[in-house]
Order: C-alpha cells, then structure tokens, then sequence
C-alpha cells in the first residue's frame, strides 16, 4: 500500500508549484562571520598581460654603479697630480685641472680611446696589468690601489703586504735576530717582512714603496740597491734563475706574470738572463755588500723555510768575520737611530 506525499503549501504572496514538480526550499540568507577577510585572488594573469606594480625607482646593477665609482675615482686622482709631478710640461693653454687623460694614457702605456671608455664608465674588461699601470701614473698610495682593484673587482697581484707565514712569533724572531739582517721573502722575491738591521743593509727600504719591495725589482731598478751589491752581474744571473725555477709552478698566474712583464720591459741585464733559461735551487752562499754607513761586509746567506708550500723563507745574513760583526752591529745601532728620528749621514761607499 502506497502513502501519498501531501504537497507543502507554497508561501503567501508566492505562485503555487506547477503540478508533479518539487517546490524550491525556502530562501535561506548564508551569514559569515564578520572577521573573516576576502580570500586573496591567485588566479594567475592571462598570458600577454603585464601584472600590475606600484611604480618604484628601478636600481642600477651592482656591476654598473661599480664602474661610475671607478670613474670618479679615477677621474678624481687624474685631476690632483700637476703635470709637472711627472716630468710633463704644464703649457699655456691648459684647461684640464692635473692630468689630461691623454697625458694618463701616455704615462700608463694604454690606449686614449681606451682609458677615455674607462672613465665614462663603459662595459669594459680592465687587467690586472692595466690597473697596475694606472696606479703607478696615478702616483697612489696604498690604501688608494686597493681601493682602485676593489672597484675594478680584480685581486692586486703586486709584491705580498702579507704573508700567512710571517706570525708575531716570526716577527719576534727577526727582532731578536740583530744585529744579523734577516728578512723574509716568499718564492716571487717580494720583501713581506724585515727587521731594522736589513731594512738599511741595501738601501733605505722603508722609503721604498711596499709595491717595490721586490728582490728582483730592487736589484734591476734601485740605484742604491744595486751599488751595494759587489757582484752585482753574477747575482742577478742567479735570482733571474732562480726565479724561473719557482714560476713552473705559477704560470698562469696573474702575480707572477706581471713582474715577468714588468722586469722584462725595465731591465735589458734582466731580459738578456732570463733568455738563458737557466734554472737552479737555493743554497748557501757567501756574499759582498758595500753599505753607505758601515763598508765592506762579508756574510753568509742562509735560508730558513717557513712554510715550503707557499715559498716563504727567513733569509739570513751572518757575519762571516769579526769585521763584519763589528760592523753590523754599528749598523743595527744606526737603524735604531733611525728608528728614534736622529739618523747620521751616510759615509763614503
């Protein structure tokens, strides 16, 4: 027995439903909490169509404002230096405060348009060769050419202000060592430490600019330098040989490349032993010196190594007789009078 389904009355004011339809539930009204914030729209915008952003400053790359900071720098040192600071003649129609930029170009041996490029701070790839030449027509100080190599984001390849071997023990060591000159260099021959008796065994090397502590830039370059040395020819046969022996090891270095280049265009004796391909090792070597304030010294040369990986070495120079202790001893008095701002006046070589 079926039970028939009594239809429900439809609301006052509202149509009846047609005959074998089923009437709609009545309206409902959905509440939502007031709290309850819009969700966000992630429906991802129609392919062709630029997203809407506030309108915001756009920031230059790093790369660019590092090279305007370069030709500013530059710019600025160039306009310091009077022409006259490097051997140039000021003439009667110059403009230019310091420098003319062809006048830099000339000094660093590069191209006009090239360095013109690089002071209005063009896309350009700089060596390491390159900088290093515009710091030294530049006349920069330390803090200067670093400053220049970090903006043009190289490595300085000049001769090592630090070495990883020179500890305050080592330090210490040196100090303790007088009178005996001692000193420590690494395999390129660049000076990064010394004590006060070495420091006026050759030359004056705290007036010697830390980028020209070099052995080799030294005894081809330095005019006092190189009149200390009695056996000055057979010396530089020796380093240059020596100095080809330790660069097999660092050939495509930039460091060792650029003292090669630099010591070649400096020196012919340099050029014509480095032609000879000679290579030998350190050892032990009796030497000559003739110092501006002391004489004729007689020593030997002994190297003590620091660390054999990185090249670092304590050269040591013992007196090899009684004059010569004597001597260095009146030596180490003189530097420490140096030291005190009271030096005497060099003597007859």
């Amino acid at each position: 027995m079926t039970t028939a389904t009594r239809p429900t009355p439809a609301p006052p004011g509202t149509a009846p439903a047609p005959p074998g339809t089923t009437p709609a539930p009545p309206e409902t009204t959905p509440t939502t909490p007031a709290t309850t914030p819009a969700p966000r729209d992630t429906t991802p915008a129609p392919r062709g169509t630029t997203p809407t952003t506030p309108a915001t400053t756009p920031t230059p790359p790093a790369p660019e404002i590092r090279r305007h900071e370069l030709a500013a720098f530059l710019r600025s040192r160039r306009e310091r230096i009077a022409p006259e600071q490097v051997g140039l003649p000021r003439g009667r129609r110059r403009r230019t405060p310091g420098l003319r930029r062809e006048e830099v170009a000339q000094l660093s041996a590069v191209g006009v348009t090239w360095y013109t490029w690089l002071e209005q701070a063009r896309d350009i790839q700089v060596s390491v060769q390159v900088l290093d030449s515009l710091a030294r027509a530049l006349m920069l100080d330390a803090s200067e050419r670093a400053h220049l190599f970090q903006l043009a984001g190289a490595v300085d390849p000049s001769p090592a202000q630090s070495c990883p071997s020179v500890t305050p023990s080592v330090r210490a060591l040196l100090e303790q060592l007088e009178p005996v000159p001692a000193s420590v260099q690494n395999d390129r021959y660049d000076i990064v430490a010394y004590n006060r008796t070495y420091g006026q065994l050759l030359c004056d090397l705290d007036a010697v600019p830390p980028e020209d502590r070099n052995c080799l830039i030294l005894s081809h370059t330095n005019d006092d330098w190189r009149s200390s040395i009695v056996h000055l020819e057979e010396a530089q046969r020796l380093m240059a040989a020596r100095f080809r022996a330790a660069m097999a090891s660092h050939l495509g270095e930039p460091a060792w490349k650029m003292l090669l280049n630099r010591l070649r265009e400096a020196s012919a004796d340099f050029r014509e032993n480095w032609d000879r391909h000679e290579v030998v090792a350190h050892r032990t070597k009796r030497k000559e010196f003739v110092n501006r304030y002391v004489g004729r010294l007689t020593v030997d040369h002994t190297d003590l190594w620091l660390n054999p990986e990185l090249g670092a070495r304590m050269v040591t120079y013992v007196p090899a007789d009684e004059e010569t202790q004597e001597r260095l001893e009146k030596l180490h008095a003189i530097a420490l009078a140096k030291a005190a701002g009271d030096l005497p006046a060099p003597g007859p070589r």
